[in-house]
């Protein structure tokens, strides 16, 4: 499983784009010509250089004027983009938002799969990418929004502040929901305050994780963030809310806690996970993506070794990323079992009897009413089965993202002796490279992220909120082949022994024809997060109306 640490560690190449343009164009363009170009009207006819009707008859500036009218409209063709837009989507629409492009090494054909040089799995259907039906980023803020935020960048009168929990992930959602919050208080936010993880024991704050002046500079329209209180607050005892209820709305909050908070002036929230609602205004839907996808940024070490990493893996060709969720916390809280032996069911089973507390499934269901329900975690077995059914090649790269299993190296040998070429992070990484994070599960979660979401193909094997972020984030970056397995309806066909190699990968392929990465809207269902499915609100195309 171990991959060799001679593998490529190379400086990042920085590609360019080029436009080709015959030197016998260049050479025909004088310097007058050019110089036509960049000297005003005004100052043209003042020293009599020249005049409009020579610049109209010369056929040089025709020339340059049909040039440039192909150079736009090839850019207008090729990436659907028109200069001319008064507020192009895509860029934010005043909104301060740029989104960044990825810094990959390949690029993607409409319908076809990922563009490498000289590789083998480059004609393989498995790295089809799916139609992304020209949807793009769209965070058209409306004029009352843009109006109402420069009397809430003004006050200095409201603060929040947050205590965010749990696995980075778990803290990202946290973190995104105390912007909006903010946003809806009118208030100034303190750079959020990281609750020591109990379980990994993880003290990393938030500027280990994040990139700090990167999250202030992209919300700085939006939100006032702060790195810490005004000295003239910092000996107040802020109003503290512990019980939020689930799924707040923005009425229940300002009710709630701005005749406080203006009393106050600071106000310190806890424990923020699932407390406001997924369903809000079109306006505070498309901050939550903001933050997401553009102010949450990882730390300039993390992401210099998360690139790294990538780079490593795409040496080779594509890769898939399958985050794994096979730990012993997830068997326990799932209320499922590994598959592995009876040794290890019982391990679990004695571990959910002595903390009932841990157990988040509904408990009212057998073991095997879970698993058919599709409410378990796939083992390594069963992935091993749903990745050759769905045609990914003996030969691919798979880079796996996850704890470590329950049971060790043996809980991965299914998927080893069927795909050899199977990484994560530790046989990515030199020891050098990996050892200053080496107790910063928060950190190394972030390395997995950030090689999943570049990875040409994402799955989990089970939902959880790793899953999610990603699955999002690659939508909005132009919906990257995703897949979600169909757990509920592929199970029973795992059980039937009487169907043949054939019939089973026809009925898996079928399964998960939709199930891709394909736009999918969000709709008002509870738990569709605007950051796992960012249309409508958060991205558009040609085709869409306003909202």
């Amino acid at each position: 499983m171990a991959i060799s640490k001679s593998v490529n560690n190379n400086k990042k190449h920085h590609h360019q784009c080029y436009i080709s343009v015959p030197s016998e164009i260049i050479n025909s363009l004088s310097s007058n010509s050019l110089q036509s170009l960049l000297v005003s009207p005004k100052k043209a006819s003042k020293t009599g250089v020249f005049s409009r009707s020579k610049l109209l008859k010369n056929p040089k500036t025709w020339f340059m004027f049909l040039f440039l009218s192909g150079f736009l409209l090839m850019l207008k063709m090729w990436y659907n983009f028109d200069p001319f837009l008064p507020n192009p989507c895509g860029i934010g629409s005043g909104s301060g938002v740029t989104l960044t492009p990825q810094k990959d090494s390949l690029s993607i054909i409409p319908n076809g799969v990922l563009n490498y040089e000289t590789k083998d799995e480059e004609m393989n259907d498995f790295w089809k990418q799916p139609d992304g039906f020209g949807y793009r980023p769209c965070l058209d803020f409306s004029e009352e929004y843009k109006k109402s935020s420069v009397e809430i960048l003004k006050d200095r009168r409201k603060y929040l502040v947050v205590v965010v929990s749990g696995g980075m992930n778990q803290q990202r959602n946290q973190i995104v929901d105390a912007v909006v919050i903010a946003r809806i208080l009118g208030a100034a936010l303190v750079v959020p305050i990281l609750q020591v993880n109990v379980i990994w024991g993880d003290e990393s704050e938030f500027s280990d994780i994040f990139d700090v002046d990167h999250f202030k500079e992209a919300l700085a329209d939006d939100v006032r963030i702060l790195s810490s209180l005004p000295s003239n607050h910092l000996m107040s005892r802020p109003v503290e809310e512990k019980h939020t209820p689930l799924h707040v709305s923005p009425q229940w909050i300002r009710a709630r806690y701005l005749k406080r908070m203006r009393r106050e002036g600071v106000l310190l929230l806890r424990g923020l996970d699932s407390r406001l609602s997924k369903d809000l205004p079109s306006d505070l839907q498309k901050l939550r993506c903001k933050v997401a996808f553009h102010a949450l940024r990882f730390a300039p070490p993390i992401r210099e070794l998360g690139d790294k990493l990538t780079e490593r893996m795409r040496s080779k060709g594509p890769y898939l990323a399958l985050h794994l969720r096979m730990e012993k916390d997830v068997w326990v809280r799932t209320g499922c079992l590994p598959g592995l032996s009876p040794e290890y069911d019982e391990i679990i089973y004695k571990e959910r009897k002595s903390r009932p507390e841990l157990l988040t499934s509904r408990s009212n269901m057998t073991y095997h009413d879970r698993k058919l329900a599709g409410l378990c975690p796939l083992n390594a077995l069963e992935v091993t089965r749903l990745l050759k059914a769905l045609g990914v090649p003996k030969n691919g790269q798979i880079f796996w993202a996850g704890g470590n299993p329950l049971g060790g190296p043996q809980a991965l040998l299914p998927l080893v002796t069927e795909f050899p070429h199977f990484y994560n992070k530790e046989d990515l990484g030199l020891a050098k490279e990996l050892e200053p994070f080496a107790k910063k599960a928060s950190i190394m979660a972030a390395l997995d992220y950030i090689v999943s979401e570049n990875s040409d193909v994402f799955m989990a094997s089970h939902g959880g909120n790793m899953g999610h972020a990603i699955q999002g984030h690659r939508a909005y970056l132009g919906h990257k082949k995703t897949i979600t397995p169909n757990k509920r309806q592929m199970l029973t066909h795992f059980l039937k022994t009487s169907l043949n190699e054939k019939e089973f990968k026809k009925i898996i392929l079928d399964l998960h024809h939709d199930s891709m990465g394909q736009p999918e809207f969000r709709t008002s269902k509870v738990g569709r997060d605007v950051t796992k499915f960012p249309i409508p609100e958060c991205m558009r195309n040609d085709s869409s109306s306003s909202y």
